[in-house]
């Protein structure tokens, strides 16, 4: 074999080698949640203990850490939404935190494309909040996830070693929502449909609960099912209506029982307790 085949033999071989994926010591991860009306996202990669001791240790307390590994952790949000009660408008920020033995900093940065602290600028901070550091179970590798929803709030939990910190999120949608039910509302094919979902709205927000009742009303006068019922001795209950509540939840559990929904059984049940005669 000649010098110059053999040469470009080694020089093949080296860049199929090169070729070869290996699994990542972090590997990349991303997860998603609809908070209210809103998707908050982050993008991070996910480093394993190793036997090692990260808080205090490998990772010193007052100092801003990448949170993960590899580039900097980016977290995205379709809609302006509170973060700890501070505005986030829409679009991608660097997600850095600052551990310490009992409280962190956590920080939203401009820089959503950075390559981890070593290129944090604090001029770029948009929030800062502190938030207590919690005891949890052990974990391995760093993880970030969504935890304790309500329609419009969540957390986002940070937990890696036996260490857990949450940050509170909320979507504040009514006003979309009320704009969305007024367009609904006004058009001249609106649908039974549309006045049930306008009720449980107003409802749930305890707003005008005399017109959230002659929608519930007039649900009931062309659709008599057992979520229908339901909705309107709710509202019954609250507006001091017994009388109403109890005969909605009599109709409505005979319903729930023919359909066998166990869930809607047990809410008229309760309200039948909660309305003796």
């Amino acid at each position: 074999m000649s010098k110059s085949l053999l040469v470009g033999v080694l020089l093949l071989s080296i860049q199929r080698l090169a070729q070869i994926q290996l699994p990542a010591a972090s590997p990349a991860a991303t997860v998603a949640q609809a908070v209210g009306l809103a998707t908050v996202s982050v993008e991070y990669s996910r480093p394993a203990l190793k036997g090692r001791t990260m808080f205090g240790d490998q990772l010193p307390y007052g100092k801003v850490w990448r949170t993960g590994a590899d580039r900097s952790t980016k977290l995205t949000v379709s809609d302006q939404i509170l973060i700890n009660g501070n505005s986030l408008p829409a679009g991608s920020y660097g997600l850095f935190t600052i551990p310490g033995p009992t409280e962190w900093v956590i920080i939203l940065n401009k820089d959503a494309i950075g390559s981890g602290a070593f290129n944090y600028k604090p001029e770029n901070d948009l929030i800062r909040v502190r938030v207590n550091a919690q005891k949890t179970a052990p974990t391995e590798y760093f993880t970030i996830e969504f935890t304790d929803f309500t329609p419009t709030t969540a957390n986002l939990s940070l937990r890696w070693e036996t260490t857990e910190v949450k940050l509170p999120l909320k979507h504040d949608a009514d006003a979309q929502i009320m704009v969305q039910l007024q367009a609904a509302l006004t058009n001249p094919n609106v649908s039974s449909a549309i006045y049930l979902e306008a009720a449980e709205y107003y409802y749930q927000t305890n707003r005008d609960l005399k017109q959230a009742r002659a929608w519930a009303d007039q649900v009931i006068a062309v659709d008599k099912h057992y979520w229908t019922y339901y909705t309107r001795a709710k509202i019954a209950i609250r507006q001091g209506d017994c009388l109403t509540a109890r005969a909605d939840a009599e109709a409505g559990l005979k319903l729930a029982q023919q359909a066998d929904d166990t869930a809607f059984v047990k809410n008229y049940q309760r309200v039948l307790v909660e309305c003796k005669p």
